[in-house]
C-alpha cells in the first residue's frame, strides 16, 4: 500500500492540499504520515514552546480532518526547518512512496524562497508540491 508523507503547516487545514490528499486516496488505498514543522509564527515575538504548541494543534485538527475523509494518517511534529524535519524522519529509515508538500503561494512562503520543493526533491522520492492558502485562525 503506498504511503506518502504530507509537509504542511499554515496550510494544513487548507482545501487545496485536503483536495490533492483526497485525490491521491481515491486513486489507490494509501497511508499517510503528517509531519508538521514547528516553524515559528512571523508576526511577532515568540517562544519555541508557541511555534511547538501551533503545530502540535494543526496536526491535531489535521488528522481528524483526515479520518473523517476516510484517510488513514498518523502523524507529528518535526524540526522548525522543514527541510530538516523531513531529513529527520527519513533518517529513522521510514520510506515514503512521494512527498506531498504544501506551501502558501510564491512571495508569500518562506519555504519557497528557500527552494523547499527541490531541496525536497533532492531525497530521491517524488515531490508533489501542492500551492495553498494560510488555515484560518481557530480552525
Amino acid at each position: 500500500m503506498p504511503r506518502y508523507l504530507v509537509v504542511a503547516n499554515q496550510t494544513l487545514g487548507g482545501g487545496q492540499l485536503l483536495s490533492k490528499v483526497k485525490e491521491v486516496a481515491a486513486a489507490e488505498p494509501s497511508t499517510f504520515h503528517v509531519l508538521v514543522p514547528s516553524t515559528p509564527p512571523s508576526d511577532h515575538a515568540w517562544l519555541e514552546a508557541e511555534a511547538r504548541s501551533l503545530a502540535e494543534e494543526r496536526l491535531r485538527r489535521a488528522l481528524v480532518r483526515f479520518a473523517e475523509m476516510g484517510v488513514e494518517a498518523d502523524g507529528e511534529v518535526g524540526d522548525e526547518h522543514p527541510i530538516d524535519a523531513i531529513r529527520d524522519l527519513l533518517e529513522r529509515d521510514e520510506a515514503f512512496d512521494a512527498i506531498i508538500l504544501s506551501t502558501l503561494p510564491p512571495g508569500v512562503s518562506r519555504w519557497l524562497r528557500t527552494d523547499l520543493v527541490s531541496r525536497a526533491g533532492a531525497f530521491g522520492i517524488p515531490v508533489i508540491h501542492v500551492v495553498g492558502q494560510k488555515e484560518p485562525a481557530g480552525v
